[in-house]
């Protein structure tokens, strides 16, 4: 009876998770052996996933104007006392939270002043702070990987977070849904490494302290985890909660000038009061699918497939590997039925998307082995062995042509005011004007002191705009009679008189049709730089970069600054310049 037994439960069909480690693995005449039996370390991890970050740190462009206005700005305020306020930090909303903001200032405090008026070097610093932690959260999630399911698979799941788009790009982007991405991808790493007391209280570092609508992504861990040792990990999770909470009451006092929780208000505005994201935006329910295409190519459409091979793959990956990776089912179903999207809601599962699609490939050949001989090396199965390189590559290649389109195609506002600093001899007291482009206004970092203020004029939006901080009406803790929650225009948020700009930044299209903007043939070019055209160019050629043709193919218009010039008559702006 016990050689039938044991015989019985090393077939594939057998659903226990507790059979199969990477010793298993190493047994089967797939490549294994000590080699993979040795796993990887801590060391390449973090060696390559730290190059890469700094890659995204250094030339990562903004893609979301609600980082630069809910996030940088009021970090810019924080250091340097002026910058941007939104409707959401107006004290009689208070939907953002300060603790958010002051664990950043940890790293931007002590930049600013090494760095003194030198404030893109600030940007840079804190972006790479978001890097550092992106790499030290992948890396325990790589090495976990390693350790229970082998060398092979781990390689290939730091592969992609190293290279697939999206994990470049959220990386070291300054936002709520990217701090709970590194704590989804720390929570999975100590899942897997049996350590749950551990996993519950970053998940819940992860909710309180970033995105408190992520919970939905993390209840899989966390569930799963109490379900494992539920007194020390409910102990850890519960005191975690109750300290942070408890802080984010206290630092929202403050600022806000009022006893508030900003987790609360926000829950309260979008689940409890029926919420009105709709008035930022509407998509169907197709969008994360093609934005996850774009991001991930053919690495998502494989981590879609996870449930496809389970039947063939369960001893190995169930049930740990699918509680890990089911937030991307389960995410991806509730976000699609919301009716305002943005690509940043998916931040919190893109690394689980890298570690299913790893599983996929890294089971190609279990496909095709005869399950009454799984250790006979068929041609099919030969066959599956060298397609997981192919594929992989061409993962990475798509993604490479994808990252280099988005860099090469966007990143004219970032590099447009960075030119202003040589322009001082404007003098104190400068006017910067942002006409239609105020949405991808890259902070007030990159405005140099010399320029007294940032003023939007009217380009015919007529929704809500961000003021500055006033700090005579108490700073933070105002709570300005022009901001609403209803995403209606205030008569005060345009400069009406153009006279008063000394520059003005705008993007020039080349369309047969009327476009918004300002017309900057009275303006004298300072700077001008190649912008791509998104609704001219066609979507294959501006989503990947493909040699000789994306230059060719693509339609650019010209993202630049102007200088205020006069000549003899007072009333007429009369401009030159050179905009090649």
């Amino acid at each position: 009876m016990a050689m039938v037994t044991r015989q019985r439960r090393s077939q594939p069909s057998d659903p226990s998770p507790s059979t199969y480690t990477k010793l298993d693995k190493a047994n089967k005449s797939d490549g294994g052996g000590a080699e993979d039996e040795k796993g990887l370390g801590w060391f390449l991890p973090f060696v390559a996933l730290g190059m890469l970050r700094y890659m995204s740190a250094s030339s990562n462009i903004i893609h979301d104007c609600d980082e630069v206005f809910n996030y940088w700005e009021p970090l810019h305020f924080l250091l340097y006392k002026t910058g941007f306020q939104t409707w959401e930090y107006s004290s009689q909303f208070a939907l953002r939270s300060y603790l958010y903001l002051l664990f950043h200032e940890l790293v931007g405090r002590p930049a600013s002043w090494l760095f003194a008026e030198e404030k893109v070097r600030v940007f840079v610093a804190v972006r790479l702070f978001l890097g550092l932690l992106s790499v030290i959260t992948e890396t325990v999630l790589v090495v976990a990987l390693s350790q229970k399911y082998g060398k092979r698979l781990a390689s290939y799941a730091l592969a992609m977070l190293c290279l697939t788009s999206g994990c470049f790009f959220a990386s070291t982007s300054f936002l709520p849904s990217s701090f709970s991405m590194y704590a989804m991808s720390l929570a999975s790493g100590l899942f897997l490494l049996d350590k749950p007391a551990a996993s519950v209280a970053v998940a819940a570092t992860g909710v309180i302290l970033g995105w408190p609508f992520s919970i939905l992504a993390f209840l899989p861990v966390t569930l799963y985890s109490l379900s494992r040792k539920f007194n020390r990990a409910f102990i850890a999770g519960a005191v975690t909660s109750i300290i942070l909470l408890a802080l984010s009451i206290v630092i929202d006092f403050h600022y806000y000038g009022r006893w508030t929780s900003s987790v609360l208000n926000i829950l309260i505005y979008n689940v409890a009061g029926g919420g009105e994201s709709h008035l930022y935006g509407t998509e169907g329910p197709l969008y994360y699918l093609r934005n996850g295409f774009n991001n991930f190519n053919f690495c998502f459409l494989l981590a879609l497939l996870f449930l496809g091979i389970l039947p063939i793959a369960r001893k190995k990956y169930a049930p740990d590997l699918l509680i890990v990776v089911s937030p991307i089912y389960i995410w991806l179903g509730f976000m699609s039925l919301q009716p305002h999207k943005e690509e940043r809601f998916l931040y919190p599962i893109y690394p689980l998307i890298c570690v299913a699609a790893s599983a996929v490939i890294e089971s190609f050949p279990d496909l095709f082995r005869d399950k009454y001989n799984p250790r006979s090396d068929s041609i099919l199965v030969k066959a599956a062995k060298i397609l997981r390189p192919v594929i992989l590559s061409l993962i990475l290649c798509a993604s490479h042509a994808r990252t280099f389109s988005l860099i090469h195609g966007y990143s004219a506002p970032m590099e447009v005011y960075k030119i202003l600093e040589h322009h001082d001899d404007a003098g104190t007291g400068s006017v910067l004007c942002v006409g239609s482009e105020w949405h991808r206004f890259p902070s007030s970092f990159f405005i140099p002191n010399y320029v007294s203020e940032v003023r939007w004029i009217d380009d015919g939006f007529r929704g809500l705009l961000p003021f500055p901080f006033n700090s005579t009406l108490g700073g933070t803790a105002s709570a300005p009679s022009y901001f609403n929650n209803k995403n209606k225009a205030s008569n005060e948020q345009y400069l009406h008189d153009i006279d008063a700009c000394t520059f003005l930044v705008e993007l020039q299209l080349k369309r047969p049709y009327l476009t918004r903007g300002s017309d900057m043939s009275t303006w004298e070019a300072i700077a001008a730089i190649p912008y791509l055209d998104r609704e001219l160019s066609p979507s294959l050629y501006r989503s990947f970069f493909i040699p000789y043709l994306w230059q060719d193919k693509n339609v650019f218009g010209i993202h630049g600054d102007a200088q205020n010039t006069y000549l003899q008559y007072p009333s007429l702006k009369l401009g030159h310049g050179d905009n090649s």
